[in-house]
């Protein structure tokens, strides 16, 4: 019995842990004098229509799929 209570209480003492960083005021917050560098033509990752399409082209060619760019996976496409 005193083994099931300090496995809850170990288990407790975790969930709080886990969940204690979604109440957090110590997240990354932008300064209003960094916002103009982050919204720079440069950050976008789409400015470059040759390298987007280069890119479905690869990813088109590994997946024998169209569309669905962001999504994680790869494979050489050979069976």
């Amino acid at each position: 019995m005193n083994i099931r209570r300090l496995a809850l209480f170990v288990l407790a003492l975790a969930g709080a842990a886990v969940f204690s960083g979604c109440t957090s005021t110590s997240l990354v917050r932008v300064k209003p004098w960094e916002r103009a560098t982050l919204a720079d033509y440069t950050m976008r990752p789409d400015r470059d229509p040759l390298h987007t399409a280069m890119t479905e082209h690869v990813f088109f060619s590994r997946e024998t799929a169209a569309g669905g760019r962001g999504v994680g996976g790869s494979g050489c496409g050979c069976n």
